[in-house]
């Protein structure tokens, strides 16, 4: 088809956002609620779009990625502060990954153990990236993004509740008693935190580098973040339709599929499970191609000449370099901190950069010097105060859980 020909950097930025926190914060947010807060995976959605498509909008009025900017037109501190937090982020997600790939790959094949099975599958990656190029990323996100959509779609509707109930979800917010928290947690773990900015070099590589790509990008990035809701409001319902006993953690996916076992039998078990990998291991992938991207696009505006942008080698230093530190240091985590930690501390890490990211791009934006004709909307400017609200709330609601 031509737009899955066309539009491939939303599909990716699709796959790599979907990962474990989003499994296991819609599965919990399904088996406490039912189909109560099924709003919350699409104003999620809402959100994350409106960040990239902002994001996207300023890498294609001013010729420079969102970095850049930050490097170029505002205060060292904060391209000095995102660079340590980059450095901290890697590590702890990496980690993480690693981790869920570790469990979702032995919920499979328990032959091998979750620490076994994790290193493998980042040295899987590593080798894929080494290897590849992002046109071979882009064609195998769209069979992660194939298998793991037809999976759970599949096990939502067998497990669905009445129609009128998943509309009265959609349709009328509503916050039960005690939801409030994980209705944050919904909401900012829907596709992605730091990863969105790898948006904008993929769009670079796919050749959207003018204006009026723009169109082609709001697009590209509304087929991405459709996909993403229509997913978290799938497993909430597939989670409320089999009201597993394991209501916390990542082991709450698996108790999800031993339930569907009993419900629909060994296929939905086994689909489900596999749906997991899928969106685990394409996450992993996305993480291991596009944060070295952001790392070395960083090391170039502070050891080139800061003017004109630099499109990323990725068979530079810098680039690979950052990819072994992604795909190999994370993995003593495993042996340091359990599994459930790790996702957790992902979970705290990536609420840090939201907030940032918001405001930044209510700043940005909104200077018509800077992006003329592309600067923020009304509607635009709305989502983004909101984000800044939503997601300065989670940040706040995360740490307060752990202190």
């Amino acid at each position: 088809m031509r737009s899955l020909r066309e539009y491939g950097p939303g599909l990716v930025i699709a796959a790599t956002g979907l990962g474990a926190g989003d499994l296991i914060a819609a599965s919990v947010a399904g088996a406490n609620y039912g189909t109560a807060i099924l709003w919350t995976a699409v104003l999620g959605a809402i959100m994350k779009f409106a960040m990239n498509e902002g994001l996207a909008r300023w890498q294609l009025a001013t010729g420079s990625t969102l970095l850049e900017g930050w490097v170029q037109r505002l205060p060292k501190f904060i391209s000095v502060y995102f660079f340590i937090y980059l450095l901290l982020w890697t590590f702890i997600v990496a980690g993480a990954l690693i981790a869920a790939c570790g469990l979702a790959a032995h919920a499979l094949y328990p032959g091998l153990s979750v620490s076994q099975w994790g290193i493998l599958h980042s040295l899987l990656a590593l080798a894929l990236v080494i290897l590849g190029h992002y046109t071979f990323l882009e064609r195998i996100m769209k069979v992660f993004i194939v298998l793991m959509f037809a999976v759970v779609l599949v096990c939502a509707v067998l497990v669905a509740p009445d129609l009128p109930d998943v509309l009265q979800g959609l349709l009328i917010p509503r916050i039960p008693d005690g939801s409030v928290l994980l209705i944050f947690g919904v909401i900012g773990g829907v596709g992605g935190s730091v990863t969105l900015l790898c948006y904008g070099y993929w769009i670079r590589e796919h050749g959207w580098t003018e204006p009026g790509d723009i169109h082609r990008s709001r697009k590209d990035l509304a087929i991405a973040y459709i996909l993403t809701g229509i997913f978290g409001v799938a497993i909430m319902i597939i989670a409320a339709g089999v009201k597993p006993e394991v209501i916390t953690g990542p082991d709450m996916v698996l108790s999800v599929a031993g339930y569907l076992e009993t419900v629909v039998g060994p296929v939905g078990k086994w689909g489900f499970l596999v749906g997991f990998w899928s969106a685990v291991f394409s996450s992993m992938l996305g993480v291991w191609q596009g944060i070295p991207y952001i790392f070395s696009d960083f090391v170039q505006q502070y050891t080139w000449q800061p003017g004109a942008p630099a499109t990323v080698n990725t068979r530079s230093l810098a680039y690979r370099g950052y990819l072994l530190y992604i795909a190999i240091p994370p993995m003593a985590l495993l042996l340091l901190i359990k599994p459930v930690w790790l996702v957790i501390i992902y979970a705290v890490a990536g609420a840090f950069f939201m907030p940032l990211m918001a405001v930044l791009l209510l700043y940005m934006n909104n200077r018509r010097s800077w992006v003329g004709g592309l600067a923020n909307r009304l509607s635009s400017n709305a989502v983004l105060l909101m984000s800044v609200l939503v997601f300065g709330l989670l940040l706040v609601t995360e740490i307060s859980k752990y202190i």
